[in-house]
């Protein structure tokens, strides 16, 4: 019998001759990360430098309680990310999933694109343009009003295709490349939780997908399950659909349209600390009515002071200079007890940077 049939009457392939060829792509992931982090970290310092968002008239005011990060330990957490999405490849617990280099002129491109969006973002940050997002909004009711600002003082909101296009090379760059090795801690861990569950016809919504980074993250680590994403934008949507593929559903995470206990998984990623508190339960309520029971839900946000206290002024800086108007109460949020009020018991956790993953299973 050849190879190939071999890995096709195997429903777990994917762990089997594909962990072993993962752990030679380890060095490459290392390389790309390391030119990635590199690049972002460029523009980040460069924008910053052009903007000066702590100076000038306008200039939010900032008086952090805590104290300042000891010496290299912003480095070391930022770097230690990078490590542990390197260390996850080579394990075999998803494939290679940062993109190869593009080409300078796009690359410059992107640039270009972002500096100047950066003057804008800049000036709403120092008028206070917190709600000019509802002039793009569509005039609906399936936009609630929490929803129809501007996050992160983002222009668009979530509502232009420029908006979202744009997306993922600001949280590069606020993020200095490690925003995709943050995010993968969730895939880390739904990996591990389903590492001998055959993912043939397993069905995986990614709640609030975004523009579908994560996403199409998903597809490439279980190509046999059956995975869709959803997020209340169309902008977002249908720049998530053309990134990885789809299919790409334009819903509320309030109101999930699938029937009760009718998924094998659902991932989130950096959804919580934008919703309003009273929304949050509603959210997880959800999760849990359309999860299977044995099904997994892999969570994944901002870490919380109270689990790097030594980088708390980063997480005290971040409301300040990006308009997220939830984000306080959420770094007060128990996000176990959330969860497990809902039949979500957590399962494991872990941690890279400024991101905290965790995974449930429902009763």
């Amino acid at each position: 019998m050849s190879e190939p049939e071999r890995v096709d009457q195997n429903p777990n392939a994917q762990y089997g001759p594909r962990r072993r060829a993962f752990s030679g792509d380890a060095r490459r992931v290392q390389m790309l990360s390391a030119a990635k982090a590199v690049w972002w970290s460029a523009n980040r310092f460069a924008g910053h430098a052009m903007l000066k968002p702590s100076e000038g008239p306008g200039a939010p005011p900032f008086s952090p309680k805590a104290a300042p990060p000891p010496k290299g330990r912003v480095r070391q957490a930022w770097a230690e990310a990078f490590a542990k999405d390197a260390a996850d490849v080579a394990a075999g617990l998803y494939p290679p999933t940062e993109p190869a280099p593009v080409d300078l002129a796009h690359a410059f491109r992107t640039a270009q694109d972002l500096f100047s969006d950066a003057r804008e973002v800049e000036a709403r940050r120092r008028r206070g343009g917190r709600v000019e997002a509802r002039d793009e909004a569509p005039a609906s009711a399936a936009y609630p009003p929490y929803y129809r600002q501007n996050f992160h003082y983002q222009t668009g909101g979530w509502f232009t295709p420029e908006s979202a296009k744009r997306y993922e090379a600001q949280v590069e760059a606020l993020f200095s490349g490690a925003a995709g090795p943050m995010r993968r801690r969730a895939l880390s861990l739904l990996a591990k939780a389903w590492r001998e569950t055959d993912h043939r016809d397993l069905r995986v919504l990614d709640l609030a997908c975004g523009s579908g980074a994560f996403l199409a993250d998903l597809k490439a680590t279980f190509p046999r399950a059956k995975i869709m994403g959803l997020d209340l934008s169309p902008a977002y949507a249908a720049a998530a659909q053309a990134r990885s593929g789809g299919p790409v559903i334009q819903a509320s995470a309030e109101r999930l349209p699938f029937a009760d206990a009718s998924l094998d998984a659902i991932t989130c990623v950096y959804l919580f600390h934008e919703l309003p508190p009273k929304v949050r339960p509603i959210v997880a309520r959800e999760i849990a009515r359309v999860l299977k029971p044995g099904g997994v839900f892999a969570f994944a946000d901002s870490a919380q002071a109270s689990d790097l206290p030594d980088l708390a002024r980063l997480m005290e800086a971040f409301p300040v200079f990006f308009h997220e108007p939830y984000y306080e109460s959420y770094q007060s949020l128990d996000i176990e007890a959330l969860f497990r009020d809902q039949g979500l018991n957590p399962e494991g956790r872990d941690q890279a940077f400024l991101t905290k993953a965790l995974v449930f299973r429902k009763e």
